[in-house]
């Protein structure tokens, strides 16, 4: 088995000489690019043992490892999206060497432009909500003087249960009316799964997780539309990032 292996970041059309200079990737390694006519891989070299079939299968139970690797990845992805429109890879996407690469470039440079046209001059924004149902409408008053106190408890649980899922309909139905309105601006749009909320760090529900393909002339419009949907839509506490680039609508995977 071979030492190292070919390390694939994301591929790119036209993109000058100088986009990989001085960069680095996985573990510290130069980034290169790896030529098919006017495509270009964005690669490194890293270790075969670590990015191997049962290296992965240990390394990405590893938090450490895996938080550390996708910081690599998204490093060179983010800055060669600077400089050129770039489709990114999976994480851990690994040939066996240069030439291999050059081969996929060459077998599937069509799939790889229609990718590519269609993220040319649009980038990426990401649309969070969320909902705090702990917050929910202030108790009702008692039911008055006859009433015993463990049906008073109960009928306080029960209200509070009620108003709780009540205002999480609310944000959620709100929530869709917000994904529903940027859709029709952007060129496209992905709803993801929420986020976990120990690792992203977040209070309250995640009622959204939105991506958004948007024109980059559409910007400020698109951008000035979430402002204006946080205000109109109480039940939400709304959060716009990015810009980004297109890794919901232009990730290419091994077969894709």
């Amino acid at each position: 088995m071979a030492d190292s292996v070919t390390y694939v970041y994301a591929i790119a059309r036209g993109p000058r000489d100088d986009i990989a200079a001085e960069l680095e990737g996985i573990a510290g390694s130069p980034v290169r690019l790896v030529r098919s006519g006017e495509l270009a891989a964005l690669v490194s070299t890293v270790d075969a043992e670590e990015f191997g079939e049962q290296g992965l299968r240990r390394n990405l139970e590893d938090i450490h490892w895996l938080e550390t690797t996708v910081r690599g990845h998204n490093h060179v992805v983010n800055a060669a999206a600077a400089a050129a429109p770039v489709a990114p890879l999976g994480l851990a996407t690994v040939y066996f060497n240069d030439d291999r690469v050059r081969a996929v470039l060459e077998e599937r440079a069509a799939v790889f432009g229609e990718v590519l046209d269609e993220i040319t001059g649009r980038t990426e924004w990401g649309v969070k909500a969320y909902t705090d149902p702990e917050s929910a409408q202030p108790e009702r008053e008692g039911g008055g003087d006859t009433e015993r106190p463990g049906a008073a408890y109960l009928r306080k649980l029960r209200e509070r249960r009620e108003s709780k899922e009540s205002s999480r309909q609310e944000a959620v139905d709100q929530a869709e009316q917000v994904h529903a309105t940027l859709s029709e601006l952007a060129r496209a749009s992905r709803v993801h799964p929420p986020q976990n909320r120990e690792l992203a760090g977040y209070r309250g529900q995640m009622v959204l997780n939105g991506a958004y393909l948007v024109d980059d002339s559409a910007t400020d419009e698109f951008t000035s539309l979430v402002r204006e949907l946080a205000d109109t839509h109480p039940a939400l506490r709304v959060e716009l990032t990015g810009p980004w680039p297109p890794y919901s609508f232009a990730v290419l995977r091994d077969g894709t």
